[in-house]
Parts: structure tokens; C-alpha cells; sequence
């Protein structure tokens, strides 16, 4: 199946557009990630945002795979329904999130459920949700390396804040979370600045554990920096895309070895002209917050070139000498597969025979399951 991997070849029909994964890409893809943390799956805490599937949690836990990270209430809620034995939402809960989450906890009370804070405020208030409902919460800081999105800056004095959480007496205080999603460049250049911020911080992080009188854990990195990560003691890492892998990691980050086991199907709607036709791969079928020549790569042919996009259409550009006809199958590569899965209700589940075996549903793209 290298060749045309995507092709499916099943005679059960489904409606296009549609998101076809690849059961033995995906597994191929868990086991890589396990060798490249030595088989040591206690370092593994994937982000389930990517998937967002219920199939994969089960997977995951076939390969002793059983801490996750995860973004939205609904996603640390599929991981409990799951078995998941660890949880981390690293998003920090405030208004109704909070009420939320500690509704939550009671109703999976066996799930070892943890979350991030990077204020004084956040934790007190969630310190004061945890007296009222007789609770302990697990929380991490979460600190600002450069990305700027959330989390106490590094330069900033954050071991004063881990001091003030600490004396909350609903807190369990587990240690920090780091993701440097914002660095860019080469394999060299990612490791070097994320070795320098990581580093900065030790002495801190060695200091409150002694102050402490137990090891902190730290939760670090995304896909970008898996590679250093990867290679540090005492360090949880949380790729995700991994899982399905996409075009633009797999041009950006060449040195880890992937393999696409996504595929978005279309078909020929139109030929509006001699050299263009249009698909019914529109917005609401891959993520388009990219320009148009990073939202998706054509599988079919490398000379079909997406020109123009609407909410139902895309149109390509024909620059080769193949045909194509009205009718035909059209498979797509998305640039960036977390949004592009969040569009769909379900994947249809393709096997090594290139037949499409099961259906997945994406059930954690809701915003609410029960709670």
C-alpha cells in the first residue's frame, strides 16, 4: 500500500467529501513514536485534539499508552468514558469551564483528572470549587516560553506564584506545563532554543521540589519540539499530529518519520473550463485558516494545483497532461489535520486490503458529550 496508499479500492460507497484513515498507518505511526522514547511509554502523554476519537484512546491503551492531554471538557470526557487512566486539560477552566470541570471529576471519580493554571485567581477560585464539593484538584503552571497565547511568563518570577499555590489547601500542586508551539526552523535550531528554555528553568524547578519534598513532573512540547523532549529524563511529552501526521509537518519536520495515514476523499463535481475543475472539498471539508497553497496537497497527481476556494467548492488547475472526468475520485493531503478533523461526525476506517472496514465517529468534536 506505499504506492497510492490513500486509494481505496472498497465497494461500500460513502458520500463525498470524507476523511478516510488508515488503520495500519496509524498504527505504524504509534509504534514510531514509542521508539522514539526508547519504549518507554511513561513519557508519552499524547494531545488527543487531532483525533478526537474514541478508537485511538483504546489503541493508545494497546501499547500502554494511558495518559493523555487534551483541550476541551468534552475531550478529557471521551478519554474518562475511555478508561483513561490520566487526564490533563491543559486549558485553563474559568467561568462556566470551571463548573464544568468539577462536575466532571465527580462523575468519573476512577480518571486521575489534572489542569493547568498561570495566576494566582484561576487557582484560588478553583482552590474554593474544590472545598465546596469535598475535592482535591491536581493542577500544573502553566508557563510562557515566547509563544505568548497562555501562561506566566519565564522571565517573570513564578516560583513566588508556585509558592502562593502551594498553600491553598484544596491544591495538589504536580508540577508545570511548557508548550513552544511557536518555534520554527530546523531540527538544530528547535532543539537549541527549546534545550536553552528548558534548561533556564531547572534551577528553579530543582529548588521547589526540595522545598516541596517530592519530584515535580513536567509536561512539555508539542510535535515541533518532540525530538528534544524526547531525549530528557522527567519530561512528559505531548505530540499529537503524530497520530495522523499532515503536509505541513511532514515538509517542516522532516526528521521525524511519520507517515501520513489521513486522507481527505473528493470527487470531480465541474469543468468549468479546459484546464480547471471543481471538487467538493470546500471550507467546511478541510481547515482554511492557511493560505490557499497551504490547506491541502492533491494525492492524485502533483500537477493538480488548487486555485480557488469557497464554502462547498474547490477549484484545480490542471497543469499536467492527465484526464479527468466528471465523476472521478479526487484525495487530498490537509496542511493542517487537527481543524480538518474537527469538521467531520466520523472517519471511515480503511484496512491494509485498501477496503474501508469500520467508521469511527469524532465524537470530541462536539463541544458537550454529557457534562
Amino acid at each position: 500500500m506505499q504506492n497510492n496508499w490513500w486509494k481505496i479500492s472498497s465497494e461500500i460507497r460513502v458520500d463525498t467529501p470524507f476523511l478516510a484513515v488508515y488503520e495500519d498507518r496509524i498504527q505504524t505511526n504509534i509504534e514510531r513514536l514509542i521508539e522514539s522514547v526508547n519504549g518507554d511509554t511513561q513519557k508519552l502523554r499524547p494531545h488527543i485534539k487531532t483525533h478526537k476519537i474514541g478508537e485511538i484512546l483504546d489503541l493508545f491503551k494497546t501499547y500502554n499508552i494511558n495518559k493523555v492531554k487534551c483541550a476541551t471538557i468534552a475531550e478529557a470526557e471521551l478519554a474518562a468514558i475511555h478508561e483513561i487512566e490520566d487526564v490533563l486539560l491543559a486549558y485553563q477552566p474559568v467561568g462556566n469551564k470551571k463548573e464544568r470541570w468539577i462536575s466532571l471529576l465527580k462523575k468519573y471519580p476512577a480518571t486521575a483528572f489534572s489542569t493547568i493554571v498561570d495566576n494566582y485567581e484561576s487557582a484560588k477560585a478553583l482552590d474554593i470549587a474544590a472545598h465546596k464539593n469535598n475535592l482535591k484538584l491536581t493542577l500544573y503552571l502553566d508557563l510562557n516560553s515566547g509563544m505568548n497565547r497562555t501562561g506566566i511568563s519565564i522571565s517573570k518570577n513564578w516560583e513566588a506564584l508556585i509558592d502562593e499555590i502551594i498553600k491553598l489547601k484544596n491544591i495538589h500542586f504536580a508540577g508545570i506545563h511548557l508548550y513552544d508551539g511557536h518555534l520554527k526552523g530546523d531540527v538544530e535550531h528547535r532543539n537549541s532554543v527549546a534545550s536553552n528554555i528548558f534548561f533556564s528553568i531547572n534551577e528553579e524547578i530543582e529548588s521547589i521540589q526540595k522545598k516541596l519534598g517530592y519530584e515535580l513532573k513536567i509536561v512539555a512540547g508539542g510535535s515541533n519540539t518532540f525530538p528534544f523532549y524526547a531525549t530528557q529524563k522527567n519530561v512528559e511529552c505531548s505530540p499529537g499530529t503524530f497520530v495522523f501526521w499532515d503536509s505541513n509537518y511532514q515538509i517542516n519536520l522532516p526528521e521525524q518519520h511519520f507517515e501520513p495515514a489521513l486522507a481527505i476523499v473528493g470527487t470531480i463535481i465541474s469543468k468549468p473550463t479546459d484546464t480547471t475543475f471543481c471538487i467538493d472539498i470546500g471550507y467546511k471539508a478541510v481547515a482554511s485558516e492557511n493560505p490557499i497553497d497551504k490547506r491541502l496537497v492533491i494525492l492524485n497527481d502533483n500537477d493538480l494545483i488548487p486555485i480557488s476556494h469557497s464554502e462547498e467548492h474547490l477549484v484545480i488547475e490542471n497543469r499536467g497532461k492527465n484526464n479527468y472526468a466528471i465523476g472521478d475520485t479526487i484525495y487530498a493531503q490537509p496542511y493542517h489535520v487537527c481543524p480538518t478533523c474537527a469538521l467531520y461526525d466520523s472517519v471511515q476506517v480503511v484496512n491494509s486490503e485498501q477496503q474501508i472496514c469500520d467508521q469511527w465517529l469524532v465524537v470530541a468534536r462536539n463541544r458537550k458529550i454529557n457534562i
